[in-house]
């Protein structure tokens, strides 16, 4: 504001520093640069969340195409369970779990990312502890996020399974299995990689309201603090980066495309 250069040579000069990397000091950890504080958050978030958002997925449309493939059977029983679990509230599951498993049943540690004293580094001691801090917060957004991909996957494994080349397939005499795998779950599964894609994306913002309940150094603990102490320059660059993330990975998912779908290559 006390600057007397004109708004829009201000706004070229912000963009020129924003390409080399320079988003300014944070006022929250003043005087640590914007990128530094982003960079130290973003292996947290990318960790806890990346390999949940993976586990759920490949749980929830692994279950998705057992459960379309033998419907009626005894699997369809996970679905009222998964769903009630992904109708609970991403906080209020934490604090359930937290109520539980770090304060009844003191099994788990109830917040942080790793034990005090730890010394962060690449040792097996300092993994360990990580590992172990993180395994409330990850089963907590499995819960949640799981029912999400298993419906998805058993509907369209439901249509494509009364698709022709199911039909001609089995005709065939090829193995249940190859049928399953090859033929009807290879094309259910290609509107989820959508779905993944953008939720791939959506790791580099972290799960806010979980990462706050378990105090876990993430991305999304970083924004809500940036968000309390109207930290501008740290708040627009971690919405700069989430953005970068959502259209490199639709990016990704159109690519993924091409090598799931044949069709796709075609003129």
């Amino acid at each position: 504001m006390d600057d007397p250069q004109p708004l829009w040579v201000q706004y070229w000069n912000y963009i020129g520093r924003i390409l080399r990397g320079d988003f300014g000091l944070s006022f929250t950890y003043y005087p640590t640069p914007v990128s530094e504080v982003i960079a130290q958050a973003l292996p947290w978030t990318i960790g806890l969340v990346g390999i949940a958002t993976l586990l759920s997925f490949i749980i929830g449309t692994s279950v998705g195409v057992l459960a379309g493939w033998r419907r009626g059977s005894w699997i369809d029983g996970v679905l009222p369970v998964a769903t009630f679990f992904s109708a609970v509230p991403y906080f209020w599951l934490g604090l359930i779990a937290i109520m539980i498993f770090a304060v009844w049943i003191p099994i788990f540690p109830a917040s942080g990312g790793y034990a005090w004293g730890a010394i962060p580094g690449f040792n097996i001691e300092f993994m360990g502890s990580v590992l172990y801090y993180g395994i409330l917060p990850a089963v907590t957004i499995i819960l949640s996020s799981v029912a999400g991909w298993i419906l998805g996957m058993r509907n369209m494994m439901v249509t494509v399974s009364s698709e022709d080349f199911v039909t001609v397939a089995h005709a065939k005499g090829l193995k249940e299995r190859t049928v399953m795998v090859g033929y009807a779950a290879r094309n259910a599964v290609l509107p989820q990689i959508s779905g993944f894609a953008l939720a791939l994306g959506f790791i580099v913002g972290g799960t806010l309201v979980t990462e706050i309940v378990f105090s876990y150094p993430g991305i999304g603990f970083v924004l809500f603090q940036a968000v309390n102490a109207k930290d501008y320059p740290l708040m627009q660059a971690i919405f700069l980066v989430i953005t970068i993330a959502v259209l490199v990975a639709n990016l990704l998912a159109d690519v993924l495309y091409v090598v799931l779908d044949p069709r796709t290559r075609q003129d």
